[in-house]
């Protein structure tokens, strides 16, 4: 670049016009560099503005929201932001024409004036900063124009979007549901109750349905306004109208064959009605009645006017009936049709043979007979017959003379009969059955509706706001173990009990196998106050008005609840009905045995409910056994000390005590009752004292009252006199606590028979040994019973096995008041004893001045027959030291006293018996046998009297022997025989020793 150095603004002027010069140049140009300066600044900040808008324009281009939130959003944005944009642009609008007013403003002033060069170039530049601003607003409000309908689209899509989701949900589970119901019913009450569940779920699938529609509808008409997402709309609105119809299809199939099977189900209940009915009608026609013309006609056009009725009531041809219901015939209902045909030939058979014999006993009838009118002269008692003919007096020996006369006929009368009575009972078991299934269905489908409607719904997060908190985390609180039970009966015991649909008379066994499932009922039960209580708090909560208004119930949820408990009570009177109908029946015995575990069940709540209203024990009641039972007694206590009694003020007023008897424990507790209501209001135990099962002894009658019984420890030494509010009360509680004192000797006599194999039994002769070893060793004690207080008592038992026990040389064998249901059956309990007499200077023989406790005998002195098998051994007995009573004088009632006294181990044939086999014994009624041992099935080994001959016989046909003497018997101990078959009814009086005081 060339560079030329000036050195005067003349030479400058040869450069440089002077018209482009400053003054100070020696040019005539004006110029300001302050506004130059200003008017540069200001242009260049008006076109950063037009810049600065026409970006920001650009940005409005964004992608599409996915959601409806997010798209309303955006919208409400863009609206803001585009509101903002104008107020940029007109503030851009005003800064501009400011500026070029600020240009012009020479011109104004001069209109002479003369812009310069920059002062046009600013002209120019401002000129066309506005005219793109111009264009830009424009060109904005256009964009927005089509960007503002975009998103309105964008926001009816993603709502159109949200709501076919909604509605594709709910036809999913209207179809689900749909697909639940079954279109082949089981019974006539199973198909109404499906289809009133399907007409109900009908309604609200029609809901549904035209929700589906009128959203498919909505689609259309956005297609039609030129929706820009038409691709997408439209195949949704192509699937709901598919989907609409494929479920109005299905519902009205489903409804159909419903209906359908509701009518083969009617038809199959009337012609099984119509079976029943005639089988009823046969058995109500008398075979007595039916012997007369008259009463033969009368059966017969009974028959008739029946057997017209036919065609109204049963079935037409199997394939007909087949081929019209071809749709609904699933193998089980298949089945059913093919039962009621076979049930319907055989009434139709049965019938037909009525109708034979009843149009031959009419034909018979109505021969024509001749009259034979006997000599007058002639008293001839053959006459008596003819003559009873010729009146038409139908008297027995009349009947016996026709029996006689066509005996073929009679025989078969009898076994139609006889077939009929069979027919019947097994109408009346069918029944039964019918209404354990369907009440057990109907129990499923309650549970299921109440898990689905109130359980489940309480996770529902669209009822969680109207969930009370008390209601939070208490599902397992207010259901306990519903879902047990219901899981339970739907997979196992419902299909199980089907199983025996044909054979009602068995299904006792069914019960038998789930005994031990039936039994989570306690842990309901058990939990059921704590249910109660919380439902009470929360009853009134709009949460369970909800789930109430959906599931349609007339009931609250309170009386679902109780379904369990309901449930379970009513298996036993179900049970009750079908052993009432089964008796001789195959499965007679696993119904009596399927009802005795349920009522056992049944005790078991009831128990346990009182059980876990305990308080204060401090011990672990798990650790004490089975509760056994319990009840509320009056209580004495006495208490001795030394040779003297202390009876407390208590024994004049009775303490109130609720007793529960466990297998390892008494417990005695004082009932307190609660205020509330319903389970609130049940009785609360406060513990008192407790007692080892395996430290007391029992006194089964005390002095002045039937209904008292005593419990006694650490001999006698603290006595409890309780009194039953009944007998019957206290033969039960006897007998129990009898069982467990019987099991617990019966675990040390194996316990002992352990430590000595070789034990053999004691033998009858051998009198000195056996005396030294008895197992009713004297304690010592000299306490004695008066004379009158001595008693006996025979006790009837329910099988024939007798059974014996042993007893003292100074017991008083004594006889009770028997029953007289037991007398006449001549079924007793009996005594078997050895030897009568101890020998002279025994240890324990009188002459030794040794006092001994005498004893009130009890043929059965421990009640339970858990000894069938099992006799007292030589070392046995000799560990068994202490097992003596210690009853005192006072508990015995002197009207118990009787004068005849049993003869021990001497019996009375009752019938004569042949010998059947070399080793048993030939008896005749009247004599006397001995007693030597007792064997097994009843069979006792005896000596007979007269004969000296020894062999086996049936207990059964022995009776005890009564001695003639007055005076009060005493047996030495040690000539009684140990008994090891011991019953279980004995309703004799018995003292017993605690089981601790046996010595090992």
């Amino acid at each position: 670049m060339k560079v030329v150095m000036l050195s005067s603004v003349t030479e400058l002027h040869a450069y440089i016009d002077p018209g482009q010069l400053t003054t100070e140049l020696g040019g005539t140009h004006e110029y300001h560099h302050d506004s130059w300066i200003s008017h540069r600044t200001a242009i260049e900040a008006f076109a950063l503005m037009v810049k600065t808008t026409a970006q920001t324009l650009q940005a409005f281009g964004t992608e599409l929201a996915n959601d409806a939130e997010a798209t309303t959003n955006l919208l409400h944005a863009h609206t803001l932001k585009t509101d903002q944009m104008k107020e940029d642009l007109q503030v851009a609008q005003s800064q501009g024409g400011r500026l070029l007013d600020c240009i012009n403003e020479p011109l104004q002033t001069d209109p002479d004036y003369c812009m310069t060069h920059d002062e046009l170039e600013n002209l120019a530049t401002v000129q066309r900063l506005l005219g793109q601003l111009d264009e830009t607003e424009t060109a904005f409000d256009d964009f927005w124009q089509r960007h503002r309908t975009k998103l309105e689209h964008c926001l009816q899509l993603r709502h159109f979007e949200h709501r076919f989701r909604e509605v594709r949900s709910q036809l999913d589970v209207t179809s689900e549901r749909l697909c639940g119901f079954s279109e082949v019913s089981v019974s006539p009450a199973h198909a109404e109750h499906v289809l009133r569940e399907l007409s109900g779920h009908e309604d609200k699938a029609c809901e549904v349905l035209d929700g589906a529609l009128s959203l498919a509808c909505e689609g259309d008409m956005l297609i039609e306004n030129g929706h820009y997402a038409e691709d997408s709309i439209r195949p949704k609105c192509s699937e709901l109208r598919a989907v609409c119809k494929d479920i109005s299809s299905t519902l009205r199939s489903k409804k159909s064959l419903l209906l359908r099977a509701m009518e083969l189900h009617h038809s199959l209940d009337a012609a099984s009605r119509w079976c029943e009915e005639g089988i009823f009608l046969l058995a109500s026609q008398s075979v007595d009645r039916c012997q007369s013309q008259d009463g033969a006609e009368a059966a017969l056009q009974e028959l008739e006017r029946y057997l017209d009725t036919a065609p109204q009531h049963t079935l037409p041809d199997r394939s007909a009936i087949c081929c019209q219901y071809e749709a609904v015939l699933s193998a089980q209902l298949r089945d059913q049709v093919e039962r009621v045909f076979q049930k319907q030939s055989s009434v139709e058979e049965m019938f037909e043979k009525r109708r034979v014999s009843l149009k031959k006993l009419a034909a018979k009838q109505t021969r024509p007979v001749q009259p034979v009118a006997p000599r007058p002269e002639v008293k001839s008692p053959l006459s008596s017959p003819n003559q009873q003919r010729k009146d038409r007096r139908y008297s027995a020996d009349n009947v016996i003379c026709k029996k006689t006369e066509s005996p073929v006929h009679n025989s078969s009368t009898r076994h139609a009969s006889l077939s009929e009575e069979e027919e019947n009972l097994a109408v009346l078991r069918r029944h039964v059955m019918n209404e354990l299934l369907e009440t057990e269905r109907v129990y499923v489908e309650e549970l299921l509706c109440v898990l689905e409607g109130y359980a489940a719904e309480m996770e529902n997060p669209a009822l969680a706001h109207l969930l009370p908190g008390t209601l939070l985390n208490k599902k397992d609180v207010l259901f306990g173990n519903m879902s047990e039970i219901y899981q339970f009966h739907r997979r196992t015991f419902l299909k199980e009990l089907e199983a025996y649909t044909d054979c009602p008379e068995l299904v006792g066994r069914c019960f038998l196998q789930r005994m031990k499932d039936l039994q989570i009922y306690e842990a309901y039960c058990q939990n059921k106050p704590r249910s109660e209580s919380l439902w009470r708090q929360c009853s009134d909560c709009a949460f369970f008005q909800e789930c109430q208004r959906k599931l349609e119930h007339k009931l609250g949820l309170d009386s679902y609840l109780l379904k369990p408990v309901q449930r379970i009570t009513k298996y036993q009177l179900l049970l009750k009905e079908l052993l009432k109908y089964s008796k001789g029946c195959d499965g007679c015995d696993d119904l009596q045995a399927a009802l005795s575990s349920i009522l056992g069940i049944l005790k078991a709540v009831n128990d346990s409910m009182h059980l876990i209203a305990i308080t204060g024990y401090e011990g672990n009641m798990s650790e004490l056994g089975r509760l056994l039972m319990q009840g509320s007694f009056s209580v004495w206590t006495e208490h001795k000390k030394g040779h003297a009694k202390v009876k407390d003020l208590a024994r004049f007023k009775p303490m109130q005590r609720h007793l529960f008897l466990h297998q390892k424990a008494l417990l005695f507790c004082k009932r307190r009752e609660e205020s509330g209501e319903g389970y609130e209001k049940a009785p609360s135990y406060s513990f008192k004292h407790s007692l080892s099962m395996s430290a007391v002894g029992i006194t089964e009658n005390a002095k002045g009252d039937n209904k008292k019984f005593e419990i006694w420890c650490n001999s006698r030494e603290e006595v409890f006199i309780v009194q039953a509010p009944t007998t019957e009360i206290k033969t039960a509680w006897v007998n129990e606590i009898r069982k467990v004192l019987t099991q617990q000797l019966q675990a040390y006599r194996d316990a002992s028979q352990q430590k000595s194999p070789d034990s053999v039994f004691p033998s009858p002769t051998n009198s000195s040994a056996s005396a030294s070893l008895s197992p009713f060793r004297s304690n010592g004690q000299k306490n004695q019973k008066k004379p009158e207080e001595k008693k006996s008592e025979l006790s009837p038992v329910p099988d024939s096995n007798s059974c014996s026990s042993p007893k003292h040389k100074d017991e008083p064998v004594t006889s009770p008041t028997t029953d007289r249901s037991s007398v006449a059956k001549k079924r007793f309990t009996l005594q078997g004893f050895s030897n009568l007499k101890s020998p002279k200077g025994s240890a324990l023989s009188p002459e030794h001045g040794s006092k001994r406790h005498l004893v009130k005998s009890d043929p059965t002195p421990f009640g339970f027959k858990a000894w069938n098998k099992a006799s007292l051994s030589v070392d046995a007995t000799d560990e068994i030291d202490g097992f003596s009573s210690g009853e005192d004088p006072m508990n015995s009632d002197p009207e118990d006293e009787v004068e005849k006294k049993l003869a021990p181990g001497k019996y009375t044939v009752v019938a004569d018996c042949e010998k059947a086999g070399p080793q048993e014994l030939s008896v005749k009624s009247g004599e006397m046998v001995q007693l030597i041992r007792e064997g097994e099935d009843g069979q006792w080994f005896v000596k007979n009297l007269r004969t000296s001959k020894e062999g086996w016989v049936a207990a059964a046909n022995l009776l005890s022997l009564i001695s003639e003497a007055k005076s009060s018997q005493s047996l030495s101990s040690s000539d009684g025989s140990v008994s090891g078959n011991l019953s279980t009814s004995s309703s004799c009086s018995e003292t017993y020793t605690s089981f601790s005081d046996i010595k090992p």
